[in-house]
C-alpha cells in the first residue's frame, strides 16, 4: 500500500509540474457544456431536459483526453519496466496510477459540475444527484480506460484505436448517470439507476486493475 500511495503521490508532482494537462480537460468540460445552452436558447424545460446527457458526454469526452497519457510518459522512459520487475506487485502499481488519474481528470469534473448544471436551469436537488452521479461513474471512467490505454500502449495511432475500445464500453456508465438524473428530475426517484451505476463501479474496481496489469506484461514483452 505504501507503493500504491507513493505511485499517486508521484502522478500528482508530475501533473503539478505539467498543469496544462489538468487544465485542457476541465476547459474542454466547461467549453462543451457551456455551448448547448448558447445554441439552444433561453428555454428552461427544453434546457433541463438535456442537462444530464450534456453534461455526462462532455464528462465522459473530457476524461479520455487525458487516457493516453496514463502510461505512456512511464513506458517511455523505461519506468514501467522497473514497475514491473520491482517486488511490488504490478497490479497495486497500477491502481495507483488509475487513481492518480481520476484525482487528476475525474475529480475536477465531479467540483465543476453544479456550477455548469445551474446554467441549465437545475436545481439544489438535481445538483446534489449529478455530483454523486459523477462521483461514482468517473473513476469507473478511469478504471475502464485503464484497460484501453494498456491495450494501446506503443500502437502507432493509438489514440483512436483507443477510443474505439474504450468508448462502447462506456455506454453503461453514461446511460445510469444520466438516468439517475432524469429520474430525479421526473420526481421518479435516482436510487436504482445510483445503485446500479455503483454496483458496476465495484466490479470494475475488482476486475479492471487486474486486465490492465495483463494488458501491460503484453505490451512489455
Amino acid at each position: 500500500m505504501n507503493a500504491m500511495l507513493a505511485i499517486i503521490r508521484r502522478d500528482l508532482l508530475m501533473v503539478m509540474r505539467r498543469k496544462s494537462e489538468v487544465l485542457t480537460a476541465l476547459f474542454f468540460f466547461v467549453i462543451v457544456s457551456s455551448l448547448f445552452p448558447l445554441g439552444i436558447g433561453p428555454e428552461p424545460a427544453l434546457l433541463r431536459k438535456i442537462a444530464p446527457g450534456v453534461l455526462w458526454v462532455g464528462a465522459l469526452l473530457a476524461t479520455m483526453l487525458g487516457l493516453q497519457r496514463m502510461f505512456a510518459a512511464d513506458h517511455a522512459d523505461g519506468t514501467l519496466e522497473q514497475m514491473a520487475i520491482s517486488p511490488t506487485p504490478l497490479v497495486l502499481l497500477v491502481t495507483g496510477k488509475i487513481a492518480a488519474h481520476w484525482l487528476v481528470s475525474g475529480l475536477p469534473l465531479v467540483l465543476m459540475a453544479p456550477v455548469l448544471g445551474i446554467q441549465f436551469d437545475l436545481d439544489a436537488g438535481a445538483l446534489g444527484v449529478l455530483m454523486l452521479a459523477l462521483l461514482l461513474g468517473t473513476p469507473l471512467l478511469s478504471l475502464i480506460g485503464s484497460i484501453g490505454a494498456a491495450l494501446t500502449l506503443g500502437v502507432r495511432g493509438g489514440g483512436v484505436l483507443l477510443s474505439l475500445l474504450v468508448l462502447p464500453l462506456y455506454v453503461p456508465a453514461l446511460i445510469f448517470g444520466a438516468g439517475a438524473v432524469e429520474s430525479h428530475i421526473a420526481g421518479l426517484g435516482a436510487g436504482g439507476h445510483l445503485s446500479l451505476l455503483a454496483a458496476i463501479l465495484v466490479m470494475a474496481a475488482f476486475f479492471a486493475p487486474w486486465a490492465a496489469t495483463a494488458a501491460l506484461r503484453i505490451a512489455l514483452e
